[in-house]
């Protein structure tokens, strides 16, 4: 299982999908180097980095793609049919409470809900909570002719943690703090279908939401 280490940001980030600013550039990202079932012809060069402070946490994401698609027209439409890169979280150390999965594709629609429990349904996050969500990023919101070339993409999102406590008993993260979580790159109804990830997952088809194989985040 993975852990990460989570920096702290005395003042806000700007979100606006800049993989280059200055605010990153002193963490190192993690990289989406695993896999679910066999291993693709096409595998994405898939990075992700994360900050935080006392309102935020921060993720924003560098994908080097190829045959790349966004259709979905609305906010909890079927997202990782598409270039969809997911952030699986559960804020505390115990995913037997639950977690959220957040999967957005390229174009910046998601698909956010929240489970109380591993054999509890899911919850879709209200859409004046989606949003409070602060998204930007580099492709189209719409992508329905599959772009052949290689092409790398950005997308940064800053997720407030008011917001989440409305689902979920917690405080905003102080340092020490530590939650489990996974990120997932995926592209279900693609010419050139993947399933990779950050923590392993063993599981002999592709399946995300097995919270058991979560990593952990570590809050400075």
């Amino acid at each position: 299982r993975r852990q990460r280490q989570m920096c702290i940001r005395d003042r806000p980030i700007t979100v606006d999908g800049d993989w280059g600013k200055a605010v990153w550039n002193d963490i190192d990202p993690i990289a989406l180097d695993h896999y679910m079932g066999e291993k693709p012809h096409h595998f994405p060069g898939v990075q992700a980095k994360l900050a935080y402070d006392d309102q935020y946490i921060y993720v924003i994401w560098k994908v080097e793609d190829q045959f790349i698609k966004a259709v979905a027209k609305e906010h909890q439409d079927p997202v990782f049919q598409d270039s969809c890169v997911e952030f699986f979280f559960s804020p505390s150390a115990s995913v037997e409470r639950g977690y959220f999965n957040l999967e957005m594709n390229c174009g910046g629609t998601m698909l956010f809900k929240q489970r109380n429990g591993t054999d509890q349904p899911f919850v879709e996050i209200a859409p004046e909570h989606l949003d409070l969500l602060n998204i930007s990023g580099s492709m189209p919101k719409r992508i329905t002719k599959e772009i052949k070339e290689k092409n790398t993409w950005y997308l940064e999102y800053a997720i407030p943690f008011d917001m989440l406590a409305t689902y979920y008993e917690m405080n905003a993260p102080v340092s020490g703090s530590t939650w489990r979580a996974n990120f997932y790159k995926c592209a279900d109804k693609t010419s050139q279908p993947h399933w990779l990830t950050w923590s392993p997952v063993d599981h002999p088809t592709p399946k995300f939401h097995l919270p058991e194989y979560f990593g952990t985040l570590v809050f400075e």
